[in-house]
């Protein structure tokens, strides 16, 4: 009887694995897609940037960091450093562009950010988990 709680917690800890990772592949989606798009139409991205009040010199670090920050998260490396950065990022991005309340798509899409910045809070918390590149160099960073 006293294997059970053995395996179980074994049986426990490989599917907590399994959900970090899935939770790694699902979290910046968000992130790569809209990069991509920044890097692909940036032109119309630096006006509307512009137009918003934040200056275009900024759109290669918002580049950087959706790009480059959600691919190191979706593999795991430097986890728990980049989940910080995005997830100040997308309090920054919610405070700029969706603090128009009295439009009900921007109080959605604050509250949006809301959510992906706790997820993003949890991450740099617990890590990436076992499978992960900040796990085969044994960082914990």
């Amino acid at each position: 009887m006293a294997c059970r709680p053995i395996l179980l917690g074994l049986m426990m800890k490989k599917l907590e694995n399994i959900v970090f990772l899935v939770a790694r592949i699902l979290m910046p989606i968000l992130f790569i897609t809209a990069g991509w798009g920044k890097l692909t139409g940036y032109a119309g991205t630096q006006q509307y940037m512009q137009s918003m009040g934040v200056p275009g010199f900024f759109l290669p670090l918002v580049i950087l960091l959706e790009l480059g920050g959600g691919l190191a998260i979706l593999f795991g490396f430097l986890t728990r450093f980049t989940s910080w950065f995005i997830a100040g990022f997308t309090l920054l991005t919610a405070l700029i562009f969706h603090s128009d309340f009295s439009n009900e798509v921007n109080q959605i899409m604050f509250m949006k950010n809301l959510t992906i910045i706790g997820g993003f809070l949890m991450l740099a918390v617990t890590g990436p988990g076992a499978f992960s590149i900040d796990r085969l160099l044994g960082k914990k960073w």
